[in-house]
């Protein structure tokens, strides 16, 4: 069995607002009587892109398990590289590959720089049907900030990730892939995307509202939260939510 934590959308902006939620939810993961196997973060953990704010996320991402991330709208790949992954400043997609209890955790770039929805360019493309094809046995799971399918959310739908459909032709040539984590909506979801189950974590900097729910600003007072992904030693994926009171 694999525990994965997965979180989303710190927005750190150097304000205490967005510190304590981010601290508040790690301290919950890092002081569970059994750790997590890895966790996740699915992107905009910075507001603004600033090396400050990645400093900060640094600080307070740490855990005993392994953190594997990846890029948000909100995020600057230039300073990202070089403040989290100690690694040149350069513009191009931040991909990372991952290899955790004989799974593997494809974090990929679905960003567009200067832009609020997302894509996985051509380069992103080709790079995750390489590493899916490296690793035919081993369960994998896709993970990226823009979901890839509509969440019946009038903003988010309008910058959810598009060109989906060579993401689905590569899903589709691997039975392997478990699952697509991704972030981005502020809001827990579950769908299905090319026959495998889409997963979004809920927002740590805020909750989004729901078109028939009451107002349209996102919820500032809703608890930071989090999933937990279960993966059984039948490949079964089960979810469960987490509100960090």
């Amino acid at each position: 069995m694999m525990v994965l934590a997965h979180l989303s959308d710190t927005h750190l902006d150097g304000f205490d607002r967005s510190i304590e939620r981010t601290a508040r939810v790690m301290r919950y993961l890092n002081g569970l009587a059994q750790p997590v196997d890895a966790v996740l973060v699915t992107g905009d953990l910075a507001d603004h892109g600033s090396a400050q704010e990645y400093l900060d996320a640094r600080k307070l991402l740490s855990s005993p398990s392994p953190v594997l991330t990846c890029p948000g709208n909100h995020d600057v790949r230039r300073t990202y590289r070089e403040v989290l992954l100690d690694a040149p400043g350069e513009d191009g997609p931040i991909n990372q590959l991952h290899r955790i209890g004989g799974a593997t955790f494809a974090m990929c770039d679905s960003t567009i720089p200067g832009r609020n929805e997302g894509v996985l360019d051509d380069e992103t493309i080709a790079w995750l049907d390489a590493q899916l094809t490296a690793a035919p046995d081993a369960p994998a799971f896709v993970c990226f900030h823009h979901p890839p399918v509509d969440l019946h959310h009038p903003v988010i739908d309008t910058i959810r990730q598009h060109r989906e459909d060579r993401l689905a032709a590569v899903i589709a040539r691997h039975p392997q892939v478990v699952a697509v984590l991704c972030g981005h909506a502020h809001t827990a979801a579950a769908s299905t995307f090319a026959g495998r189950p889409v997963l979004v974590a809920p927002g740590v900097v805020s909750t989004m509202r729901l078109p028939w729910e009451h107002g349209h600003d996102p919820d500032l007072l809703a608890p930071p939260a989090l999933a937990f992904h279960v993966l059984g030693d039948d490949r079964r994926l089960t979810t469960h939510y987490r509100a960090i009171t």
